[in-house]
């Protein structure tokens, strides 16, 4: 509805009179002489409403009893009010502002300058109201568009899972390993990556980076793929050779993460990379295959060949039985696994527990 219309809330016959005379050729005028007529006329009125001409000498006994009347109903919000006022006192102007008012027209009236005055008071605050609209209807739009654009993530990041599930369970297949094996991998790289979070802000883990690092493991074997039957289903001990054969799994997968998988991702695409390569590494050194040592190893690494030989030690192989979650956690902590940071020990004791759950959440049928 057009807002075309001023109500004139005036008192003095007069002054009502001169208001009405300075305004009907450009707008539709309500003028009312009381408190009662005044808020009937609102309450009807109020969508076409451009601006409210009063006088708060209704009723004497209170100037403001009026205008309180009028906040707590929320008017003031929606049209613009303008007091028509005798008045020169800065408190009485003070308060009137305080309620809301917009301005003030002074008796004796000077017809140009309250014509330009409630116009430009009416065009400042239309516009002011039609911004607002604009602004909620951009902000509705932009919840809806990001709503849409969440659902994309999530349906895309569900996409790279199943994909990530598929390419590991391939792996844990021709390696005659469960696939529980990978989601036992995946829960206790979230657990200790959460461990080391708490415990040592230094290495800047956050809990969407160690959900990548999480989900990065799962193609930490990837490499296997390219080793023969003969070597990786020996239930044997592998010679020299076979065990330089098995160790290549680490830059063969490497090698795949780069060159073959692509996902949207590229700092999980990163972590697969790093995590593939040197989840063999070992703090002093002696790991495999570029000789890391100390903290050259990434946080990622370092978490991932922990939870891949506690999972070794703890679960049942071609080539040995499992051994128990106190007799792996020993193992590890006295260092007959090779060797791990005193950090990453540190957070593996806190979570001695939480792994046992897992190894059990997840145990091979």
């Amino acid at each position: 509805m057009k807002r075309d219309t001023i109500l004139i809330l005036e008192n003095d016959d007069e002054s009502r009179a001169e208001l009405v005379e300075i305004f009907q050729d450009k707008y539709k005028i309500l003028a009312v002489s009381n408190e009662k007529e005044g808020i009937d006329s609102l309450k009807k009125h109020a969508a076409s409403l451009a601006v409210v001409l009063f006088n708060l000498m209704i009723p004497v006994k209170d100037n403001f009893q009026v205008l309180q009347h009028l906040s707590e109903k929320k008017f003031l919000n929606r049209i613009p009010f303008i007091m028509i006022t005798s008045e020169k006192a800065e408190q009485y102007e003070k308060k009137g502002y305080e309620y809301g008012i917009i301005s003030y027209i002074r008796k004796p009236f000077h017809a140009e300058v309250v014509k330009h005055l409630v116009d430009n008071v009416v065009e400042v605050f239309q516009y002011k109201t039609q911004l607002e609209v604009t602004v909620k209807n951009q902000t509705e739009k932009l919840k809806k568009q990001n709503a849409m654009l969440k659902l994309m993530v999530e349906k895309q990041r569900h996409m790279n899972q199943v994909l990530i599930d598929s390419l590991s369970n391939i792996v844990e297949f021709r390696n005659l390993e469960s696939e529980q094996h990978i989601k036992r991998i995946r829960e206790l790289a979230f657990c200790l990556g959460t461990s080391i979070m708490r415990l040592y802000p230094e290495y800047g883990l956050t809990e969407e980076k160690i959900e990548l690092i999480g989900w990065a493991s799962s193609l930490h074997d990837i490499g296997k793929i390219i080793i023969p039957d003969n070597i990786i289903l020996k239930a044997g001990k592998l010679n020299e050779d076979e065990y330089e054969v098995i160790k290549s799994h680490t830059t063969k997968g490497a090698e795949i993460i780069e060159k073959l998988i692509h996902l949207d991702s590229e700092e999980f695409c990163e972590y697969a990379y790093d995590i593939a390569r040197h989840h063999h590494e070992k703090y002093d050194g002696n790991g495999y295959p570029d000789g890391l040592k100390g903290d050259e190893i990434s946080i990622a690494a370092q978490i991932i060949s922990l939870v891949d030989v506690y999972d070794a030690l703890t679960s049942r192989r071609v080539y040995k039985d499992a051994y128990d979650t106190d007799k792996a956690f020993q193992m590890i902590i006295n260092g007959q696994s090779g060797a791990f940071s005193s950090k990453i020990l540190e957070a593996f004791t806190e979570v001695k527990k939480d792994f046992e759950k897992i190894v059990k959440k997840y145990c091979d049928d």
